[in-house]
């Protein structure tokens, strides 16, 4: 069943455990469906281990991790919900939910278009995709997504070779090319300089015309550049979540976040 205003996931009562530490306490988000939901907070904030639990990285053995209480249903366009507490990574992937982590995870030696075969054909190896022959409608949909990032014309190119704002967005094009629901970004802008920062933003911008996008991130300039809803963490609880005008204005959020100098670019403007 279809969640009321369009909700595309919902975390309810999430806490998590490390060792007797609380990451997370009592955490409850929803993120609407063609949005560009920001997870902020300090270091420790509890970003990270959410990311992972929203992924499937993190791992639930008993003496490790305690995920005390909590779920997280997938609403999938015009289909039932999809309990994701719990399920493999791989699973969460093949359910329409992708990620892209920090450090991109591009076959340095492959082409680009040998990078979005594989992409698209996931389940393959690598030689098997090197080999694949492409359908003609395989063939535009590879070309129609390197063009929504701008590496049309890098497709013969070295991933290796490649910028590394560049091979953020073939990562970011290799998520897209599966045609997921939903994916999620694990600070991407990082080590980007201005300019290429801003063109991540206008890209995400329309990517969201296709799928919701849920960022990790630190620079609130790029934040405030795209965020349609922001969740700020502090000390592994939901501290507050709005609008970026509304997160900025904050004087909670000021006290114990922005005014602390711990993110980069985080004064108001």
């Amino acid at each position: 069943m279809q969640e009321k205003e369009d909700i595309v996931l919902k975390l309810k009562h999430i806490s998590v455990v490390f060792d007797g530490f609380k990451a997370l306490t009592d955490v409850d988000i929803q993120v609407k469906r063609h949005s560009i939901h920001f997870f902020i907070g300090p270091n420790g904030a509890g970003k990270t281990t959410l990311f992972k639990i929203l992924t499937g990285e993190m791992e639930y053995d008993e003496g490790q991790t305690k995920p005390t209480a909590g779920t997280v249903h997938f609403y999938p366009q015009g289909k039932d919900s999809i309990r994701l507490t719990g399920m493999k990574e791989y699973k969460i992937v093949n359910e329409g939910v992708g990620r892209k982590f920090q450090v991109p995870s591009v076959f340095v030696e492959l082409s680009v278009l040998d990078n979005m075969i594989l992409s698209l054909k996931g389940h393959k190896g690598v030689w098997q995709s090197i080999f694949y022959r492409l359908s003609k409608e395989e063939e535009a949909q590879i070309m129609e997504t390197l063009k929504k990032v701008g590496l049309e014309e890098r497709i013969y190119a070295k991933a290796g070779s490649l910028a590394h704002g560049e091979k953020q967005w073939l990562e970011i094009a290799m998520q897209l090319v599966q045609k997921p629901e939903i994916i999620m970004l694990d600070e991407p802008a990082a080590g980007m300089g201005k300019p290429e920062t801003f063109k991540t933003g206008e890209l995400l911008m329309k990517i969201k015309e296709e799928c919701t996008i849920i960022v990790v991130e630190h620079d609130m300039d790029f934040v405030k550049q795209i965020a349609d809803t922001v969740t700020v963490l502090h000390e592994g609880k939901l501290l507050m979540e709005g609008s970026i005008e509304d997160v900025l204005a904050d004087q909670t959020v000021q006290a114990v976040y922005l005014g602390r100098g711990g993110e980069r670019n985080a004064e108001a403007s």
